[in-house]
């Protein structure tokens, strides 16, 4: 099957393909949530989209988006300059349909022939859907440019996908994520995920017994059933672990909410017709179909807990209100042919798994569409038992499970083990011709057929397919099997059967080179990985043991060891109708491509020899996407620069008009000033109404720049004026400091002192040049108009404060860590000149301490913290004469030379 969401002809005007829609959607899960290490799960589902992240201190948590919603709606509005995701382009969906692109999972990886692509275009007769005619996909056409807006800091990714998607579509949704920037650590099967989340919060009751549990996922666009099993297992690599694994899957891909939606929407404009209110066919115009489908989403979600509910538009069509009753039993009946069909999925799953219902242990509901009452109901009388579990969070358990699977295969976390095995929805087998040769001499062609991959085998698992006899170039096919329990529909659904057509060439010649050696066959490794995607490891001799084009690794989508090829021996894939097989996702694997050889299909659509070296690849379609991609990243970006400078011009307009009548901005600007700069706002408000909205993000910034050229010098001087109080009143706290320290340090005896004459005149020297020049700026300055540029401006305030801090610091500091001087003992003992020496001292040190003491003013709260001088006495009391001693004792705070 031919992928849609590949690229299609480079049309001027018309999107590239279906997969430049689904990468759009995943764009979205790229904002910029974390810079760290970290891991999320993307669960994309048909019409909404949740995701989880997994990063250190955050264990599993659901991620919000701008709307602060833990989902977000599955929509893309491509519209003139403007791309929006979510809720922003469901908003436009209702005004204009044409430009809103939804429901993209039915159409992934679908031919243009096939019925979903029909069933689309019914749904949404707004889109244009047209067919490729060189690829057989299916693009939009549409003629408005489109834009890009995410950035993503998280790459690694686990993605879920529904378990029925096939090699095409499961190829499709990796390549999307590849262009989109993603790395992708694994698909994931939704009903998987969600079975891995409820397993992983009830590991205690998990044991050595099987469980078997049944998981109803209707969701909005399909329903699956899925029937699982729990229990633990050994392993000889880390212990025993519990384990799950996928028994039996049965789906209906057309079985979901929105198909009821529609019954409704078009219930409700038959009412409204039936109002005759207008002549026109509502179901004629599209905008109105857009809000009736809106109204009917509301109105299904209000009926399953509602017997009725009035239905009401303002506004649908030429200005008509449209009013009207809709009961539960009306909606039931409109779907009754949808309820009929619940069931079918739960019998496929029990014959995929060969079981009944007796060994079901418990029903656990998932979905969104599973809270329809009758849902319920038609579900619960099918599988026999007394209630349905609801123990499960219907919309995040996929996500959650999702994101756990991130974590363990993330080298960033560790996570206790879950082992799962996934198992495969469609069989695939390997399928080739050899001549045989019978009884009689008749030479004929036998066909044979060998399973690759039973129907529900699990997976990750390999398989190698043995070619004996054959002793010359041949061909095999790998197909998909027995599919007869799809019925006919699905059948058309499906696609193509055929995977490819794989040819080794050069097998005779090698063996004529060795025809000593006894051949034993050919063995060709398979692999189908853990997200379910096939990949052809390797073909190889089993006798000559060398690689036979290991090449075809990277064409197949895996393998990345270099090829010990000592012969010419070379593999093709020849089969068109899955080319994608072939495609080249990055520039590294073009080292591999020249050595490969490639031959024309029938209808010679492609030809590998036409990609000659890197830039003939760079502009070949392949790489179409990629560049697309990045026209709409530099267009968004080019926006966003737009929409930030029209948001500033606005803003100074109007902020500055209001300015001009604030008394502090009338007060520095001349009358000449203030009616220049109210002309030229003026001015400029006019051209934003008339020009401004269609103006280029240059000529925006031009005005802008002009405007702000002439307010400069009022705006400068407003501000130097808001500044001056807290920058003088700075500064005379740190020259009073400064003083009271100066004054302080002087003090200290000869002996003691630890500063020299130097250091301290050259503080005073600072202290006495920065009150100089702050008396006589601040006196030039009173001398000026308010309206003349300043001379005392804020920052040589700072400047001279800073210095004079820098110069009390530095003493400060020496202060910290110098060490005491030791003191002399006295020799002469005698006691009337000890006395007399204590009588002088302490008389000079009392004219000293009243020569430095401070005026008498009540201490503030912040003096009695920060205290600059600090007189503490000390008593000495001798036997001849008691008598006080009163010694300097200076402590000085360093906080108080922060300010």
């Amino acid at each position: 099957t031919l992928p849609a969401c590949r690229k299609a002809r480079p049309v001027i005007g018309q999107l590239p393909s279906l997969r430049l829609s689904v990468l759009l959607c995943l764009s979205l899960v790229m904002s910029p949530f974390v810079k760290s290490i970290a891991v999320m799960s993307v669960d994309l589902g048909s019409e909404w989209m949740k995701i989880a992240l997994v990063k250190p201190g955050v264990p599993m948590e659901i991620v919000l988006n701008k709307e602060s919603r833990r989902k977000t709606p599955v929509a893309v509005c491509l519209k003139e300059n403007e791309r929006l995701f979510g809720d922003s382009a469901l908003g436009v969906a209702v005004k204009n349909p044409k430009v809103v692109y939804r429901f993209l999972q039915s159409i992934l990886g679908k031919t243009a022939d096939n019925p979903q692509v029909a069933q689309y275009q019914k749904h949404f007769p707004e889109h244009q859907l047209q067919r490729d005619e060189k690829r057989g996909t299916v693009f939009f056409k549409f003629s408005d440019t489109l834009q890009r807006n995410f950035w993503q800091p998280i790459k690694d990714a686990v993605i879920t996908v529904p378990a029925y998607f096939n090699q095409a579509e499961r190829r499709a949704v990796l390549q999307a994520a590849h262009i989109a920037g993603l790395k992708v650590l694994q698909l994931i099967n939704d009903n998987t995920a969600v079975a891995l989340n409820y397993g992983v919060f009830r590991r205690k009751d998990i044991n050595s017994t099987a469980q078997n549990i049944l998981f109803y996922d209707m969701g909005s666009g399909s329903t699956t059933a899925t029937i699982v099993t729990y229990q633990t297992v050994k392993t000889k690599e880390s212990g025993t672990h519990p384990q799950l694994q996928i028994r039996g899957v049965g789906f209906d891909r057309t079985l979901g909410g929105f198909e009821m939606e529609l019954r409704l929407r078009d219930h409700l404009a038959k009412l409204f017709n039936e109002q005759k209110k207008s002549k026109k066919d509502v179901r004629e115009n599209l905008r109105a179909m857009a809000k009736l489908l809106k109204e009917a989403q509301r109105l299904k979600t209000v009926l399953s807990a509602n017997a009725e509910h009035m239905a009401q538009i303002e506004g649908l069509m030429d200005d008509i209100d449209f009013k009207a009753k809709v009961t539960r039993s009306e909606f039931e009946a409109l779907c009754e042919d949808l309820f009929d069909r619940v069931p079918g999925p739960v019998k496929e799953a029990l014959a995929a798994a060969e079981m009944s219902m007796d060994e079901i242990e418990q029903v656990i509901l998932v979905g969104g569409s599973t809270r329809v009452p009758k849902v319920q109901d038609v579900l619960l009388k099918a599988v026999g038992k007394e209630e349905l579990s609801k123990n499960i969070n219907a919309d995040e358990a996929a996500t959650m499970g999702a994101v756990y699977q991130a974590a363990a295969l993330s080298k960033a976390f560790k996570v206790k083990p879950f082992l799962v095995r996934d198992a495969a929805v469609f069989p695939i087998q390997v399928e080739f011709s050899r001549e045989t040769e019978e009884e009689d001499g008749i030479k004929t062609m036998k066909h044979n057929k060998r399973i690759l991959f039973q129907r529900m085998a699990p997976y990750p698992q390999r398989k190698v397919i043995t070619f004996n006899r054959y002793m010359d170039d041949f061909v095999f096919y790998i197909n998909y099997g027995d599919l007869s329990f799809l019925n006919e529909q699905d059948l058309k659904v499906f696609g193509s059967q055929n995977l490819t057509m794989v040819k080794l060439s050069g097998v005779g010649s090698s063996f004529k080179k060795h025809s000593d050696a006894e051949s034993k066959g050919i063995k060709a490794h398979f692999n189908m990985d853990e997200s379910g995607v096939l990949i052809l490891d390797r073909v190889s001799n089993l006798v000559l043991d060398f690689k036979l084009g290991n090449t075809i690794s990277s064409l197949f989508g895996g393998g990345s060891s270099e090829p010990n090829v000592t012969e010419p021996v070379t593999v093709i894939l020849l089969n068109d109708s899955d080319r994608y097989l072939n495609q080249i996702l990055s520039l590294a694997c073009f080292s591999e491509l020249i050595n490969v050889e490639n031959e024309l299909t029938e209808s010679g659509k492609w030809d590998r020899h036409s990609i000659e070296s890197e830039e003939s690849l760079k502009n070949s379609h392949v790489f179409l996407p990629h560049i697309r991609l990045q026209d709409l990243t530099d267009r968004d970006l080019e926006k966003q620069e737009r929409e930030k400078t029209l948001n500033s011009l606005e803003a100074f307009i109007f902020e500055t008009q209001d300015k001009m009548y604030q008394d502090e901005y009338l007060a520095v600007v001349t009358e000449e000033e203030k009616e220049q700069i109210t002309g030229k706002l003026s001015e400029a408000s006019n051209w934003m109404d008339e020009e401004g909205y269609t103006a280029g993000t240059k000529e925006l910034k031009e005005k802008l720049s002009e405007l702000k050229k002439l307010c400069k010098a009022m705006f400068f001087r407003v501000e130097e004026r808001k500044k001056w109080p807290d920058r003088l009143a700075a500064l005379d706290s740190m020259l009073n400091h400064s003083s009271i320290f100066l004054k302080s340090v002087r003090l200290i005896p000869e002996g003691d002192q630890i500063f020299t004459e130097v250091e301290l005149k050259t503080l005073e020297r600072v202290i006495n040049e920065t009150m100089t020049w702050k008396n006589e700026t601040i006196a030039e300055q009173e001398k000026l108009f308010p309206t003349e540029k300043p001379v005392l401006l804020s920052k040589d305030i700072e400047a001279k404060r800073s210095f004079l801090d820098r110069e009390v610091n530095y003493l400060l500091n020496k202060a910290k860590f110098a060490k005491p001087k030791p003191k002399d003992k006295a020799k002469d003992k005698n006691t009337t000149s000890t006395e007399n020496s204590k009588a002088n001292s302490t008389a000079n040190s009392t004219e000293d301490a009243e020569k430095v003491k401070p005026a008498e003013e009540p201490p503030t709260a912040d003096e009695k913290e920060e205290t600059i001088l600090e007189l503490n006495p000390a008593e000495n009391t001798d036997t001849g004469n008691s008598q006080s001693t009163t010694h300097l004792d200076i402590s000085v705070d360093a906080k108080s030379f922060q300010n």
